[in-house]
């Protein structure tokens, strides 16, 4: 199913995006082994520059150990995304279409952009769950995790349950 351009990842603007930003983290990357970065001068314009470019603030990404986490790919998209907003009236087909996707791994058939960072996307950088946080106030990531009842025994959330959770704003 395909969701309101609203709710869908801004995958155009990402792509627009992302070639600067990858080429702005490698670059400083260069500059850092080269003559080092003592002041953190060199970081605050790329911060700054960053800034500019997405509106995003920065200090949620950590741009000079990328290596430690996803690598400077994931860190560029992550970055160049433009964040989940607020949307009205998201229907109850809409909340399953994504409980799916975080649910299930089915990447995309296309090889594009998109099918590049689809499941960092559902698996990594949490767009999703960021989404369902905004919009649903009861929104609580053990939906989407391994669980256990009060009799010791593990269970996960249906998509099913875990969409009427969501909707009618069960408790867990």
């Amino acid at each position: 199913m395909e969701l309101r351009k609203d709710i869908e990842p801004d995958f155009d603007t990402a792509e627009k995006r992302y070639p600067q930003v990858l080429q702005l983290i490698l670059a400083y990357t260069d500059y850092c082994d080269e003559k080092g970065d003592e002041d953190q001068s060199a970081y605050q314009k790329l911060e700054d520059k960053l800034h500019e470019m997405t509106g995003k603030e920065m200090s949620r990404f950590n741009l000079w150990e990328w290596w430690e986490a996803d690598g400077a790919e994931n860190l560029a998209f992550n970055i160049a995304l433009p964040d989940p907003v607020i949307v009205d009236n998201i229907t109850k087909n809409e909340l399953f279409e994504i409980v799916t996707r975080l649910k299930t791994f089915e990447l995309p058939k296309e090889r594009s952009f998109k099918a590049q960072f689809y499941s960092h996307l559902c698996f990594g950088n949490g767009y999703y769950h960021q989404f369902l946080k905004l919009n649903f106030k009861n929104y609580n990531l053990k939906l989407f995790q391994r669980n256990k009842d009060k009799d010791g025994n593990y269970f996960e959330y249906s998509k099913e349950e875990t969409t009427e959770r969501l909707w009618n704003n069960g408790s867990y």
